[in-house]
């Protein structure tokens, strides 16, 4: 999850950058694109 936020962090991705793109499941850097996806209202498992 750490590698996830530092790539966010280096590129100044937006939450929609980081939930387009591809998480293993089930990880906890899943978490990391639910949160993304919360946190611009998108459905989270669907």
């Amino acid at each position: 999850m750490i590698a996830s936020a530092t790539l966010a962090l280096e590129y100044k991705a937006s939450a929609e950058d980081i939930a387009r793109t591809c998480h293993a499941h089930p990880t906890l850097s899943e978490a990391f694109k639910e949160a993304a996806l919360a946190s611009y209202g998108k459905t989270i498992n669907f």
